[in-house]
């Protein structure tokens, strides 16, 4: 790849309740799958300010406790995502946007194979930073 090249380049959160169960909404564009909080980082953006943008825009609630565990080369769609363990306040009311229609607290074996294993990765962190292409 060039210097000029382009790719995709995004940040998404695993959020995990109590019973260690994963936060995942649903889409009202694409294929209308089910995914992770976050989206692209912006020119001029740092990868952390792109997912407390993005969970800010997509749950209307903060997310705190913010730290990066993986970077993944996903090759189907040439792009590069950041996932970070994050945390929600409790009692805090989640309020999706027009980009999604739903929310979920799905356990691990409901996950797709590739949003298992980053789940896994972001959940069992231990301080060294997980990097994997797909």
């Amino acid at each position: 790849m060039g210097f000029n090249d382009t790719f995709r380049f995004g940040a998404h959160a695993i959020i995990s309740n109590s019973e260690g169960q994963i936060l995942l909404l649903k889409r009202t564009y694409g294929n209308k799958g089910w995914s992770l909080p976050g989206g692209a980082v912006d020119p001029g953006e740092t990868i952390h300010q792109a997912l407390i943008r993005e969970c800010r825009e997509e749950l209307g609630v903060e997310v705190y406790k913010v730290v990066l565990t993986g970077f993944y080369y996903h090759s189907h769609l040439n792009a590069q995502e950041g996932i970070f363990k994050s945390s929600l306040a409790k009692d805090q009311p989640i309020k999706l946007s027009s980009e999604h229609s739903d929310y979920r607290w799905a356990p691990l074996s409901e996950l797709s194979e590739v949003q298992r294993i980053r789940a896994i990765d972001a959940l069992e962190y231990s301080g060294e930073v997980v990097s994997r292409a797909f």
